[in-house]
């Protein structure tokens, strides 16, 4: 049996913590559109501060999981650094051309332009799509079992925030969300 350092359970703690955080502002959401906490009716900075470092925590324990645990799976090293750092750099440039695309208001709950050309041809949320990559291409890459376990939390945290988000889209957008949701694929 292994016996987890104090880092690694601060680590699964605080990831932990900040993933439950974020499902439960996304469910009270989903569960009563009309008193949502995501997308917040004002984008104020305490909000956006609380959401992005609850996100970035779950990234944070990832790593530091992953850093801690290295390779306790045993795999090749072609498997991880072939498959694993690829999916990190392309959820990397995904994600950075996405928030160029619609601004960085927009990812933090801001009304923007509603954007469905470049990324948004083929998903109505590549952001989100690039962040579960970067955070399988981390769990494999590390292949750290901890990590692997916090990476498919926060996967499930991600996959959640579409369905917070879509009422609030549909309200803000109307028929020209309604219609995008009509070509255009939730995830991929």
């Amino acid at each position: 049996m292994t016996i987890l350092s104090n880092t690694e359970v601060l680590a699964i703690s605080v990831g932990g913590i900040a993933g439950c955080y974020l499902l439960v502002a996304f469910g009270w959401s989903i569960a009563f559109p009309e008193r949502r906490i995501w997308p917040p009716k004002q984008a104020t900075t305490g909000i956006k501060l609380r959401v992005w470092l609850a996100t970035i925590s779950i990234f944070a324990a990832t790593f530091v999981l992953g850093i801690a645990d290295w390779n306790s799976f045993g795999w090749p090293a072609p498997v991880r650094w072939g498959i694993g750092l690829a999916l990190i750099i392309i959820g990397n440039v995904v994600v950075s051309i996405g928030v160029r695309k619609i601004g960085f208001g927009a990812t933090s709950g801001e009304v923007a332009e509603l954007k469905t050309d470049g990324l948004y041809r083929y998903s109505r949320n590549p952001q989100y799509v690039a962040d579960m990559a970067i955070l399988i291409g981390w769990a494999m890459l590390s292949a750290s079992g901890w990590a692997a376990g916090v990476a498919a939390f926060g996967i499930l945290v991600l996959a959640a925030a579409p369905f917070a988000e879509e009422p609030w889209l549909e309200d803000i957008y109307g028929a020209n969300y309604r219609a995008y949701k009509t070509r255009v694929r939730r995830y991929l």
